[in-house]
C-alpha cells in the first residue's frame, strides 16, 4: 500500500509511539508484507527466524521487535535503511494499516464511488464498494460482491454469487486468540476474464491480487491474496490457491487441486485433477498426485502400488 505522502521516520514512530534507530527524516513511502515489499516500503518482523529476510529485503524501514532478549539489541541497522522498535510489530503495523487505511464500508447496494463502464449489465443483487471500477461491456451475474477498490476491466463475466475482494486469510496465534491481518489490498481483473458462479478472489493483505487477461476460472474456485494468475490460464472447479502464488501464462489446474501458498508455476504447465502441489512446477510440465510430482513419475508409482498386494501374498 503506498502512503498518500511521503512521511517521516519520526512521525510514523509518533503514530504507534515507539523509539526508532536512523534519520529522523528518513523518508516513508509505502507498508508491505514481506512477500509483496519494493523500495521505499515499510515492513514488519515479529520473530528472529526472519530477521535477515526483512532486514536485506527491498523495504527501506523495518518495524522490528526487541521482546527476544538482549540479543536482539546486536541486530545493526543496514546502511540506508531505519529500524522501528516495538514490543509488537504485527500489533503496531496493524495500526499503521487503519491510521492510512480506515474503514470504509459503503452502505449503498452500489456505492456512489463505483465507476460502471459502457454497455456493461449489473444484475439484481449486485453489491459494488467504494471505489470499484468495471469497465466495459462487462456483465456481472445476480448477487455478486465485490468489496472496495477492486478493478474490473473489459468484457470481463462474473457468475452469480461470486465474491471479490474478501480479506485474506492471514493471522497471527496468540495465546488466547488467532489476531487478524488487516487487509488494505485490491484485486485487479483484466480483460476477457471469466468467473464462475460461487467462486472468491481475496484481496491482497497490501498490494493485489491479479487475474491475467484471458484467463477463464469455474464455479467454486478459491484464490488467495496476493495471488498472481497469467493470462489464458484455465482453472476447473473446486481448485484452491493459497495467497502469494505466482501462476504464470497459459497455466491449466483441473478441478479439486490445492496449492501451497508463495511458489510458482512455471508458463504453460499443467496440474492434473486432484493434486496437492508443494513446490514450484516448472515451465511445461504436467504434475500429478498429492504431494504432486511430475505425471510420468507419479502414474509409475500408482501403477506400482497396485501390484504390492500381490507382491505381498508372493512373499508370504
Amino acid at each position: 500500500m503506498k502512503l498518500p505522502y511521503l512521511y517521516k521516520l519520526k512521525d510514523i514512530a509518533a503514530i504507534i509511539n515507539c523509539e526508532f534507530e536512523g534519520e529522523p527524516n528518513h523518508v516513508v513511502s509505502g507498508l508491505n508484507e514481506i512477500h509483496m515489499v519494493e523500495e521505499g516500503d515499510l515492513v514488519f518482523v515479529d520473530h528472529p527466524k526472519y530477521y535477515d529476510k526483512a532486514l536485506n529485503s527491498k523495504a527501506t524501514t523495518i518495524l522490528i521487535n526487541l521482546s527476544q532478549g538482549n540479543e536482539n539489541k546486536k541486530i545493526k541497522c543496514p546502511e540506508g535503511k531505519a529500524l522501528l522498535i516495538s514490543d509488537d510489530p504485527f500489533r503496531d503495523y496493524n495500526r499503521l494499516v487503519r491510521h492510512f487505511h480506515p474503514i470504509n464500508y459503503s452502505q449503498k447496494q452500489i456505492s456512489e464511488t463505483a465507476k460502471i463502464g459502457v454497455n456493461t449489465i449489473i444484475m439484481p443483487g449486485v453489491y459494488l464498494g467504494a471505489n470499484v471500477t468495471i469497465g466495459d461491456n462487462c456483465v456481472i451475474h445476480p448477487n455478486v460482491v465485490i468489496y472496495n477498490n477492486c478493478h474490473l476491466k473489459n468484457n470481463v463475466i462474473i457468475h452469480a454469487n461470486a465474491v471479490i475482494g474478501a480479506d485474506a486469510f492471514y493471522y497471527k496465534k496468540r495465546s488466547d486468540k488467532h489476531d487478524k491481518m488487516i487487509s488494505c489490498g485490491r484485486v485487479i481483473i483484466e480483460d476477457d476474464v471469466e468467473i464462475g458462479a460461487l467462486s472468491s478472489i481475496d484481496k491482497g493483505v497490501s498490494g493485489d491480487t491479479v487475474i491475467g487477461a484471458g484467463t477463464k476460472i469455474d464455479n467454486h474456485v478459491q484464490i488467495g491474496h496476493d495471488t498472481v494468475v497469467g493470462k489464458m490460464c484455465l482453472m476447473a472447479a473446486h481448485v484452491a490457491i493459497a495467497g502469494t502464488v505466482i501462476i504464470e501464462d497459459g497455466v491449466t489446474i483441473w478441478g479439486q487441486c490445492g496449492v501451497k501458498s508463495a511458489i510458482t508455476i512455471g508458463k504453460g504447465a499443467s496440474l492434473l485433477a486432484q493434486s496437492g502441489l508443494v513446490e514450484n512446477v516448472p515451465e511445461g510440465k504436467t504434475y500429478f498426485g498429492s504431494p504432486a510430482g511430475e505425471a510420468r513419475i507419479k502414474m509409475k508409482e500408482v501403477a506400482a502400488l497396485k501390484m504390492l498386494p500381490d507382491l505381498i501374498k508372493k512373499m508370504s
